[in-house]
């Protein structure tokens, strides 16, 4: 085997490199014949991966932040990490390739232990007939051995088969060893890496029937990683609700390949620090880190997903115990290191022997709560319970579904190390686009065009202030000490499970305005922790850490999703404007404060903006379709000229007012000669009167975008978004012709602006060439153009990211009346609803219960017993275990059930009213002033909308130069001294 197969991190060349891959239409070697041996190939291949080639592997410490190559589909998809894969050697557990192919041995079984580990590969490419797992009937029986009814029943353990152990209890707690299934425990150690005892060969299991708050080693719990006397430097989070294994896989092995690189790349900081020391006090890098999973209960989980989990050895089938003493369980926490992956494909991804590509082991730990109890529960768990024992510096936190990018987490993590003043950082979150396939439908390349402007402007000017007000839960990191006390107490408020014991404090002795700031639980946390009495923490936004996330597809799930964003980042913002004043408790400098004061009334702008934003879209639409209709019907009005009769200037004019006169003509003449044009029948009264289609049509049109609005407020009252897929698609489909139209009007009126442009400057002289172009008819148009577009695509370029300009930016103009007219109207009519989603049944009858005997009075001593498959059975299940983890999986949508809801209701209906009644009355407003009156309204629009931009724009250029020139200025005076 060549030493340097694949390796990232030798500098010599790979003489394999292409030789074996996977094709990406089939499973096969190409190359090479495929392999039919009906239900298991006798080999299961061991792979390596490698992002994109080995140079995006540095052998030394990169001289700047390493960013993904930017490409059309925004860097890799859901379909996984490119593999390659060469002919297996049984001897080293790894492959040969100087064999020219497959080497099939009939007299040998198709599943060999010793040269694969044990674990068994089925056949899934589907390319033969005979494959038993590619017909319909397979897939629906995998389906089927996924059910909850079929997990339960897998729970259970024949007597006759296992054996009784006896378990002594630590504190009155169930806490116990598993051997994990042979070629679980073969595969680890082939990796050649030194742990405990038991690391590797057991997998550690407590059966806390505890409030997280209560999981303290004085009530006699611990986990594994503190007993082994690690110090824990990182924790990587994933939270769980009911994704689907692929989802899952693609988190986790995300994460997998991520801590690789930080524990064995040269250029790692993080690697430099672990070794720090020499041999007393250095230590792997691995045994700093910690990965937990925490999943909302037992019910919800996809069972599929536990089937992954397993396959690392990191979940059993049977052990898990419903009651201890009588005592409920609240979760279920399960313990172990491993070297194994799954890759979203999916594929299994083991270690080879001496392969220094290989993956680095993680010190993994499940949570599987019993009942289903929201997010923020999770994070009571994660905070409260697992970080309080191992005590982290610096805590990751990712959704599951969200992908981790190259080295992400060891920039998010870099953040932290090198600003001590740090608490809280975000990354970049982008749209996945499965290499811009996804990119066809409007509604993903809107939202894709969203997270990327918000990535170049909205962050970086958050980032300069300190104060970033949302770092999104889904890919986000927290310095752990800086969010203990108030930040976590605060936070923990949300928590349903805490109702009761907080009283009027807790979630239900909330107002219903309350209750909508925990949707955005994570602005919450984010102004507690900047707030933070005698403390100066800061949040920041790090550029080259990204994470992909998968975005909704249609309208539905769109505005269901946005419902909850909307409600509880308004909530969230008034919050933290109302309690601003605790700011001053805080340690922050004079000149942040003045930014955080800048940051506040930047925000209260943004509210009252995004109040109006309903009146004001209807107001700039209006406006702009009346003023192309009158002055395409008088050009004389459009001039400003009151006489019909008159005649053209001299030219060159020979006084100012001649060349005003002239420019009046000019502005005349630019309008006139459509179809539209009533100019004989306002000269000559006996001309017959053109008929105003377009003044008509535009009139209709108003009507028929009213119409719309109000019945987003029907629908959105007394429907739910699924229940009117089709309702909502239409008002998708009609807004965006309106935009279309609006955008081409706004268009026409911008030519016909420039169009006396040369008799403009002509008549000016000197200085007021200038004001030609700053004054009030051409002022505004620059400033909505430089608001719209200019800042928008210098940002882009000067961030290195265009692409999305060129892709998304025209979806977005057509959606974005969209977002305000169907997202917000749902969204406040729906600010009664707090919930997070449909809870489960949080039935786990299928779990067994545990008693226990005292051993002596004198002792106190209390022994269980516990049933253990013996280690054939064991073996022969995970086999299946295995089968199920790798099948292919193709997502099925379920038809919901209706879910009632009718808390509140009073508050929302007068909430809605007052903002609609507000919104009607600016609408009318605008339409009764003359159009002088309206012409200016909307200027002062584009110049606020210029103003917004501005301000985000001096963010992002102090983001990507001010403070590297400070820095610089620092390392100056320091030299000096």
């Amino acid at each position: 085997m060549s030493p340097h197969r694949n390796d990232p991190f030798s500098d010599q060349p790979n003489p394999d490199l292409g030789r074996y891959h996977l094709s990406d239409n089939d499973d096969s070697f190409t190359g090479q014949p495929p392999v039919d041996n009906h239900h298991y190939a006798n080999f299961i291949p061991s792979q390596s991966h490698s992002h994109s080639g080995e140079s995006e592997y540095e052998l030394s410490t990169p001289t700047g932040r390493y960013e993904a190559p930017i490409t059309f589909g925004d860097q890799e998809d859901e379909e996984g990490i490119p593999l390659k894969e060469a002919p297996f050697d049984s001897h080293l557990g790894g492959f040969r390739p100087e064999a020219g192919g497959l080497a099939s041995d009939p007299s040998k079984p198709d599943f060999d232990p010793v040269a694969n580990f044990g674990f068994p590969v089925p056949n899934f490419s589907g390319s033969s007939q005979e494959n038993t797992f590619s017909s319909a009937s397979n897939t629906n029986l995998y389906r089927s051995q996924t059910t909850t009814e079929a997990w339960g029943k897998r729970q259970r353990i024949d007597p006759k088969r296992a054996k009784t152990i006896k378990v002594k209890l630590q504190h009155g707690n169930f806490v116990n060893e598993y051997p994990v299934p042979t070629a679980v425990k073969t595969a680890n150690l082939a990796g050649g890496y030194k742990g405990e005892s038991t690391e590797f060969s057991h997998m550690r299991y407590s059966a806390v029937t505890c409030d997280p708050d209560d999981f303290t080693r004085e009530a006699g719990w611990t986990l594994r990683t503190e007993n082994y006397g690690r110090r824990t430097e990182l924790l990587v989070a994933i939270t769980y609700y009911n994704e689907d294994k692929i989802l899952v896989a693609r988190t986790l092995h995300g994460v997998m390949l991520n801590l690789r690189d930080m524990c064995k790349a040269k250029w790692s900081e993080f690697r430099h620090m672990a070794n720090k020391g020499g041999e007393e006090t250095a230590t792997e890098a691995w045994k700093m880190i910690s990965v937990v999973l925490v999943f909302d209960g037992i019910e919800p989980a996809d069972k599929a997903t536990l089937d992954v989990l397993a396959t690392i050895g990191l979940y059993q089938d049977g052990i898990m115990k419903r009651q201890v003493d009588g005592k409920e369980t609240q979760a279920h926490v399960f313990e172990y290191t491993t070297l194994l992956s799954v890759s979203p494909k999916p594929e299994l991804i083991q270690p080879h022997a001496n392969d220094p590509a290989n993956l680095v082991p993680v010190q993994m730990t499940l949570v599987l709560k019993q009942k289903n109890a929201k997010k923020i529960n999770s994070h009571r768990w994660l905070f409260n319970a697992v970080a309080a024992h191992l005590e982290p510096e610096v805590c990751i936190l990712i959704d599951a579904g969200t992908k981790p990018g190259t080295r992400s987490l060891y920039y998010l993590w870099e953040a932290f190390h090198h600003n001590p003043h740090m608490g809280g950082a975000c990354g970049e979150i982008h749209a996945m686009l499965s290499r811009g396939k996804k990119l066809i439908n409007p509604l993903v390349a809107a939202q894709n065009f969203e997270y990327k402007m918000s990535n170049i402007l909205d962050k970086p000017l958050e980032s300069s202030f300190g104060y970033v007000s949302v770092l999104p839960g889904a890919f986000s990191a927290y310095r752990y000490r800086a969010i203990l006390g108030r930040p976590l107490q605060q936070y923990f408020h949300g928590d349903h499970s805490l109702s009761e014991r907080l009283g009027k404090k807790g979630i239900q002795g909330m107002g219903i305005f309350k209750k909508n700031m925990f949707l955005a639980e994570d602005r919450i946390l984010c102004f507690e922790l900047v707030a933070k009495a005698k403390s100066r923490w800061v949040l920041g936004y790090v550029k080259p850490a990204k994470g992909e996330t998968d975005v909704p597809e249609q309208a539905a799930e769109l505005i269901g999703q946005r419902r909850r964003w909307l409600n509880g980042s308004f909530a969230a913002g008034i919050y933290s404007l109302a309690h601003f004043s605790r700011m001053y408790s805080s340690s922050h400098g004079i000149v942040r404060m003045f930014f955080l004061h800048v940051q506040a009334f930047y925000t209260t702008a943004g509210l009252i903006m995004s109040w109006f934003a309903l009146g004001n879209w209807f107001t700039t639409f209006s406006a702009i379709i009346d003023i192309i209709a009158e002055n395409w019907r008088d050009p004389f009005l459009a001039a400003g000229i009151s006489n019909y009769t008159l005649t053209p200037p001299p030219s060159p004019p020979n006084s100012s007012e001649g060349a005003q006169a002239l420019v009046a003509w000019k502005i005349k003449e630019c309008w006139s000669g459509t179809v539209f044009d009533n100019t004989e029948h306002l000269k000559d009264n006996s001309v017959p009167s053109k008929h105003d289609y377009l003044g008509v049509a535009n009139w209709i049109l108003k009507i028929i975008y009213l119409c719309l609005v109000a019945l987003q407020v029907i629908l959105a009252l007394g429907n739910r978004p699924k229940g009117e897929k089709a309702a909502y698609l239409v008002s998708f489909i009609i807004f965006g012709i309106f935009a279309a139209y609006l955008l081409s009007m706004t268009l026409i009126l911008t030519i016909k602006a420039f169009c006396p442009l040369t008799a403009q400057i002509e008549a000016a002289s000197g200085g007021d060439v200038l004001l030609v172009f700053m004054g009030s008819t051409y002022g505004p148009i620059f400033a909505g153009i430089a608001g719209t577009f200019g800042i928008y695509i210098i940002s882009s370029f000067l961030y290195m990211d265009p692409w999305h300009i060129l892709h998304s930016m025209i979806p977005f103009l057509l959606v974005a009346v969209s977002f305000t007219n169907i997202l917000n109207v749902y969204a406040f009519c729906n600010l009664h609803d707090v919930s997070w989603g449909t809870k489960g049944s949080d039935k786990a009858e299928a779990l067994p219960s545990i008693s226990s005997k005292k051993v002596s009075k004198e002792s106190g001593e209390q022994i269980v017993e516990d049933i253990h498959r013996n280690q054939h059975d064991l073996d022969a299940q995970f086999q299946q275990t295995v089968i199920r983890a790798v099948q292919p999986f193709k997502v099925s949508e379920e038809p919901e059930v209706p879910t009632e809801d009718d808390q509140n209701k009073t508050f929302r209906t007068r909430f809605i009213s007052v903002w609609l009644i507000m919104n009607f009355i600016l609408a009318i407003a605008m339409l009764r002033l003359s159009s002088t009156n309206r012409t200016k309204y909307f200027q002062a629009l584009l110049w606020s909308n210029f103003g917004f931009a501005f301000v985000k724009f001096c963010g992002f250029i102090y983001y990507m130069f001010g403070a590297s020139f400070f820095r610089l200025a620092r390392l100056c005076a320091r030299a000096r001294r």
